[in-house]
């Protein structure tokens, strides 16, 4: 009974060891600073001198503010569209590749590379290919558009890049999705007369609903957390017209040195990704095929 109890205790202590450093990391890096910047989102704090509460203050003043609004409105707007143009080109290239067309292998790559890209490298790429004055895009147009220098045209830019660099992605998960599905049913809809657009509404989508479902949700989440490509190409500019909730997070924390609006900012954030997964996640049922 002894050994017994022995090994029992030597193999959970092998097991706790081993799962130490990752269960530090999380406590350290993430459930530590998730609590402290909550309680922060209470105070005012500028990094310098000490922390005074002040209630619910940094939360009312921020909903007061109409820059809070616009930027947040400018979150949503880009948010929505990745998130639509994101999902619905993947979706149409991989139902495309699916079909084995010449250079499918190749096209696969090329629609992948961007999202491998450092994001450094495709902010200043892109910020070249818009200048107004020697930028591929204009001289291809043959237009003369100031794109990251425009309040009307430089969130559609950024649109643009976003979508561009997540395109691959989501297309590689389409296309992991559509191996799970018979290919008898494609030709079932073929022999029955269905056009390609029939197919692709008909058979597709509802096949591929739980694929579609979580690429919804990750692209979602992803895009209301855009941060790099806003710092690296417009700062939030021209007149806030790009500013974003994360960005605004940033720059009240680490260039107004107002930790507890910047907090408040977070979880402000916070609260809306919660409530738009868990409206997401509820109307799976009516959304996902064969979903109970």
């Amino acid at each position: 009974m002894k050994n017994i109890l022995n090994n029992y205790i030597t193999k959970n202590l092998t097991a706790w060891i081993f799962i130490l450093p990752a269960i530090l990391g999380t406590l350290i890096f993430i459930i530590i600073p998730v609590l402290c910047s909550f309680g922060l989102s209470f105070a005012k704090w500028d990094l310098l001198t000490p922390i005074q509460y002040v209630g619910l203050s940094n939360y009312t003043d921020l909903f007061k503010e109409n820059l809070f609004w616009k930027i947040l409105c400018n979150t949503v707007v880009f948010a929505l569209s990745v998130s639509v143009l994101g999902v619905v080109i993947p979706l149409v290239l991989a139902s495309i590749l699916n079909n084995k067309i010449r250079g499918s292998e190749f096209f696969k790559s090329a629609y992948f590379l961007p999202f491998i890209t450092p994001m450094v490298v495709v902010g200043i790429v892109w910020a070249w290919i818009f200048d107004p004055n020697i930028g591929l895009l204009n001289q291809f147009l043959h237009i003369h558009i100031n794109w990251l220098y425009d309040s009307k045209f430089a969130m559609p830019a950024l649109i643009i890049v976003s979508v561009w660099k997540l395109i691959g992605y989501n297309m590689i998960i389409f296309l992991s999705g559509f191996s799970s599905v018979s290919q008898s049913l494609f030709e079932a809809a073929k022999i029955d007369g269905a056009n390609s657009f029939q197919t692709f509404k008909n058979v597709t989508v509802p096949l591929l609903s739980p694929t579609i479902f979580f690429v919804v949700i990750v692209t979602a989440i992803s895009s209301f957390q855009v941060f790099d490509l806003i710092y690296l190409m417009t700062e939030g500019g021209p007149f806030d017209s790009t500013n974003v909730l994360v960005y605004a997070i940033y720059k009240n924390a680490f260039e107004y040195f107002n930790v507890g609006k910047a907090s408040a900012i977070a979880y402000v954030l916070f609260v809306i990704i919660l409530v738009l997964t868990l409206i997401q996640w509820n109307l799976r049922k009516k959304l996902v095929y064969n979903e109970r």
